[in-house]
């Protein structure tokens, strides 16, 4: 995903976990259109430096911000200093998230609640946070999973997270109506969780209807879509490659 920024600037965006992964392929994509991007990173400074050299290189502006969104005050921190930087936010997404394996009888409650923490309470305060100083005709674009509809017994605490975060985005899009539009992308298989043998994501492909494996492009697309799309809101977008239809 390489190309030069088109178009008069177009308001800032501020993408969380865009210091790698999924995350940063939608921060470098909404840099190349034209927006001006808060890159939001907490253990990925290196990753974060890329993805601002790489908007930079196409032309774009970009400025990395740290916070560790498991603290609470974090959030309404991360939305002030995007501010400083930039004096306005039009578009936030919110796609940092851990995903880490929580097997049914090995999970402890700190563990339980570290992950509803990052996934499903930063996005809320954050959206709480964003609300109160955006623009009418602002964007925020939830990443949600498919995991949310496909139970994968190694993940349960993941996918209950990610199925909170597709509520989350119905009741915010119905609270924030209509100066702010809410809606959420749930990727499929788009990237192999650290560990996972290679033959599982061969089984994966196949299994799913398109017949390859999704990537974060596939998913930053997604994400532009919603953003230029004024009547959709309170939507879920499966970016999955049809997996959620297989009989």
């Amino acid at each position: 995903m390489t190309g030069a920024v088109t178009g008069a600037p177009r308001g800032v965006a501020l993408v969380t976990g865009a210091g790698q992964r999924v995350g940063q392929a939608i921060a470098i994509a909404l840099g190349e259109s034209g927006w001006r991007v808060a890159v939001h990173h907490h253990g990925s400074a290196e990753g974060a430096g890329e993805t601002v050299d790489r908007i930079r290189a196409a032309g774009g502006e970009a400025r990395a911000i740290r916070a560790d969104l498991r603290r609470a005050e974090s959030a309404p921190e991360l939305i002030a200093g995007v501010l400083a930087s930039f004096g306005r936010l039009d578009v936030l997404v919110n796609s940092a998230a851990g995903m880490v394996r929580t097997p049914l009888g090995a999970t402890t409650a700190e563990s339980f609640d570290g992950i509803i923490a990052l996934n499903l309470r930063a996005p809320f305060l954050l959206a709480q946070a964003a609300a109160g100083v955006m623009r009418e005709g602002s964007v925020i674009v939830n990443i949600a999973d498919h995991m949310a509809h496909e139970p994968w017994p190694g993940y349960i605490v993941h996918g209950v997270s990610k199925a909170g975060v597709e509520a989350l985005t119905r009741h915010l899009a119905a609270a924030l109506a209509p100066r702010v539009r809410v809606n959420a992308v749930a990727p499929g298989f788009v990237l192999a969780p650290v560990g996972m043998p290679e033959e599982a994501a061969v089984r994966f492909a196949a299994e799913t209807p398109m017949q390859r494996l999704g990537t974060p492009a596939d998913v930053a697309q997604a994400v532009r879509f919603l953003i230029e799309a004024p009547y959709v809101t309170g939507e879920t977008l499966h970016v999955d490659g049809g997996r959620g239809v297989r009989s």
